[in-house]
């Protein structure tokens, strides 16, 4: 019985979500190489999560650098940092209270609700029921499951011509812990639907291309965040030969692949994986834009936070062949954005922009032949972080929509 009893406690235990009291969320801002040395440091001999930039190695003089420190382990970082004259910055003083207060409890619903931030089961609900509500411009197909064994749900908006229109594929949430991008994924769909006839911009869109949109690209990490620990990155799947668990997707495709800004250590928050598409994911999206390559005109994948629009590339500094349009799209975007609430966003090459990283689905798809390949990191700029309250869901998904409907027409207009 006793046995019994501590098997129980033990369970309880495992299922207990990860709690983040007294953990800190530090900015540091290097003002010189010795500065980076000792975030470098830290980095690597210190079991802290690296926010942004996600790996130490790519830190640089002047860089924002935001770093979630365990409260564990924070006298020792501190200690570090004294022999430093870096400017610290406390972002977050108490990190479990900041996981509490992204929820809007006052308006705590079970039902699915474009303001909120919903769940999977929620969000696999809510996929079967707007297509089956908007049959006359949603179908829905599944392009695979995961590694856990869920649907990966991808809905195709446009109005049914029967015949084939040019696309625009868009994914939100392969990194999990990303919950404003999953939100606004589900916000599009309603917006195309809920304003076919009406907005003359939608509707021309629709008409005339269709938008592949899967709402949730990292689901079984996306779950995984609720039920256990709200800032894991990476996908579920097991390493072997190591028992720390999961890959970054964003540094598993075909794009320079873990040559830089990407590590070969599963334990990292950026490990790029066994092999290109190691990931069942990964492969899943890479096969069916693959497959679907000669309709697919453009690749828009939905990260947060900085407040940035980056195209390629990340994997090199050398510029893309198509740079200029590339930069004048971005720039017109990001004015189209800013004209809702006065968000500031900022746009150009991944690597020079903010950091080279290998491995990227946006440097893979303009390779492959996707010349309009955009990353959008969504709000904020590093007060709320991966935290965004639910407050600012309606702005942030209202001013992307813009960007979104930018980028669409220009492609719409410039057809290859």
């Amino acid at each position: 019985m006793k046995v019994l009893l501590l098997l129980g406690l033990v369970a309880v235990a495992l299922c207990e979500p990860t709690k983040f009291v007294g953990d800190k969320v530090l900015r540091l801002t290097p003002g010189s190489e010795e500065d980076v040395t000792v975030i470098r440091e830290i980095g690597h001999k210190i079991k802290v999560d690296f926010w942004k930039p996600d790996n130490p190695d790519v830190v640089t003089i002047g860089m924002n650098v935001d770093i979630h420190v365990p409260a564990a382990q924070l006298d020792m970082v501190f200690t570090i940092l004294q022999q430093s004259s870096m400017e610290v910055e406390v972002m977050f003083e108490n990190l479990q209270e900041a996981v509490e207060a992204q929820m809007d409890d006052k308006r705590a619903t079970k039902a699915h609700d474009y303001t909120k931030y919903n769940n999977w089961a929620t969000i696999n609900d809510w996929v079967v029921s707007i297509s089956s509500a908007n049959a006359n411009l949603i179908s829905r197909q599944v392009i695979g499951n995961t590694y856990e064994g869920r649907p990966m749900h991808l809905l195709k908006i446009g109005k049914k011509t029967g015949s084939t229109k040019p696309a625009v594929f868009m994914d939100c949430g392969f990194h999990a812990r990303e919950w404003i991008t999953h939100a606004f994924c589900q916000w599009f769909v309603k917006e195309a639907v809920s304003t076919y006839g009406s907005d003359s911009e939608m509707t021309n869109l629709l008409d005339r291309m269709d938008f592949f949109v899967l709402p949730v690209f990292n689901i079984d990490g996306y779950e995984y965040t609720w039920t256990n620990d709200r800032m894991w990155r990476k996908t579920r799947s097991r390493n072997s030969g190591s028992n720390c668990i999961g890959t970054d997707p964003n540094r598993n495709f075909d794009a320079g692949w873990c040559t830089i800004g990407a590590s070969s250590n599963p334990c990292s928050e950026t490990y790029c994986g066994s092999s290109i598409e190691s990931e069942i994911e990964s492969k899943n999206l890479a096969n069916f834009i693959r497959s679907n390559k000669s309709i697919i005109k453009a690749y828009l994948t939905v990260h947060s936070y900085s407040q940035l629009l980056l195209f390629p590339y990340s994997y090199k500094y050398g510029l893309a062949a198509d740079h200029s349009e590339l930069l004048s799209v971005s720039q017109g975007a990001i004015a189209a954005l800013r004209s809702l609430y006065g968000t500031k966003y900022t746009s150009g090459p991944g690597a020079s922009t903010i950091y080279p990283a290998a491995g990227g689905s946006d440097d893979w798809a303009y390779d492959l032949g996707v010349k309009y390949s955009y990353t959008f990191e969504l709000r904020d700029e590093g007060r709320y972080g991966f935290l965004l309250p639910e407050s600012q869901i309606k702005p942030t998904c209202e001013e992307t929509m813009l960007a979104v409907k930018y980028i669409a027409s220009h492609v719409l207009k410039n057809l290859y």
